[in-house]
């Protein structure tokens, strides 16, 4: 029998009031009664800051440690090694940012995440950042929330989303469709920036142009959203040298990791204008201190900043397909079958299997 560790966060009434919080420490998933059923042993907790957190004492004889990124445990080298029986890690979203991969590869860990689970939930979470940004959205409605009426003072900070150039860095499965959404719009023109270019048939389907260099991508962009994952190459790419290369004004959204940008670099551009706007979903770290500096940053115009507490790819419609994915993965587990779609791995026998995040690399 095996014993499975779940490090989830609490719901409360939530999620008594929505049993389709599946991510939710009270609703675990929904898959207690079918591991119990065949004698696994499962055990959910939201402790999991220090020596003494039940995460810590768990994760010593667990087989499978599942993890969201929403509100991560995160499993360090150190859990790692006191986690001599472990054998799978399982992200229920999508991400891997809270693992160490390496110390994962070093003991021939898998490591799988559901692929796809939150795609639409994330790009249609991107182009309402956009809008938002773009239109004013957030201090035009905060004046209706303080009893205030002043339509100049939202106005000159709020354009169009029509006729201008946006732009991706990272052109997956969430890019493609932030590029897809954004047709509609009719904006001057779509670029994006990958390491790999995409077909010239899937590129004339999305009117998107690839762009050569990050430098140049940014420097042509009235908007720039981030959709590539967080690795080695990407940790701290938004930083104060890449911005003084945006367009003067340009707004920014990042709904892939916190750590791809340089909090105080972003902080420090809104607050002087270089960006008139960041909006995004994530942080670094999660969940994000009372003194993180994009809680409260303003651009000179008044606005500036439309931030959310990572709930892009955790709508309950991703919820759904994220509790499902993760039954799955851990079903093949059980059947000792190494069977698991191929996109939903990350590491496994010592491989990275995915080349977004190195598939080249080898540890054994």
């Amino acid at each position: 029998m095996v014993k499975v560790l779940a490090v989830l966060y609490k719901g409360g009434q939530h999620a008594k009031d929505e049993p389709r919080m599946y991510g939710c420490l009270e609703n675990e998933l929904g898959i207690r009664e079918w591991l119990e059923s065949q004698g696994h042993t499962y055990v959910t907790t939201d402790s999991k800051e220090g020596p003494d957190s039940v995460l810590d004492r768990e994760i010593v004889d667990a087989e499978v440690v599942i993890t969201t990124p929403f509100h991560p445990g995160y499993i360090t080298r150190e859990r790692i090694e006191k986690a001599k029986n472990l054998k799978l890690l399982v992200t229920a979203g999508v991400g891997s940012d809270h693992i160490d991969l390496t110390a994962a590869n070093e003991r021939n860990i898998t490591v799988a995440e559901v692929t796809g689970s939150n795609v639409t939930s994330v790009a249609e979470h991107v182009v309402m950042t956009i809008l938002a940004l773009v239109r004013n959205f957030v201090p035009a409605h905060e004046q209706i929330v303080n009893n205030e009426w002043d339509v100049a003072a939202a106005a000159k900070n709020s354009f169009d989303v029509e006729g201008k150039v946006i732009a991706t860095i990272g052109s997956g499965r969430i890019g493609q469709r932030v590029l897809k959404r954004l047709i509609a719009f009719e904006p001057k023109e779509l670029l994006y920036y990958d390491y790999q270019p995409l077909s010239p048939e899937l590129e004339k389907e999305l009117h998107a142009r690839r762009v050569e260099s990050l430098e140049e991508l940014v420097s042509q962009a009235d908007v720039v959203t981030v959709n590539c994952p967080l690795h080695e190459s990407t940790y701290g790419l938004v930083n104060k040298d890449l911005l003084a290369k945006f367009k003067k004004g340009a707004w920014l959204v990042n709904t892939a990791r916190g750590a791809i940008c340089v909090k105080e670099d972003v902080a420090a551009a809104v607050k002087s204008g270089q960006l008139r706007g960041y909006g995004g979903d994530v942080w670094f770290p999660q969940p994000a201190p009372a003194n993180h500096p994009w809680r409260d940053m303003r651009n000179p115009y008044g606005g500036g900043n439309a931030m959310t507490p990572h709930i892009s790819g955790t709508s309950i419609d991703a919820q759904v397909r994220y509790a499902q994915g993760t039954k799955s993965i851990i079903e093949t587990f059980l059947k000792g079958t190494k069977d698991y779609r191929p996109q939903d791995l990350i590491l496994i026998d010592g491989h990275y299997a995915t080349r977004a995040y190195g598939a080249d690399k080898k540890t054994k």
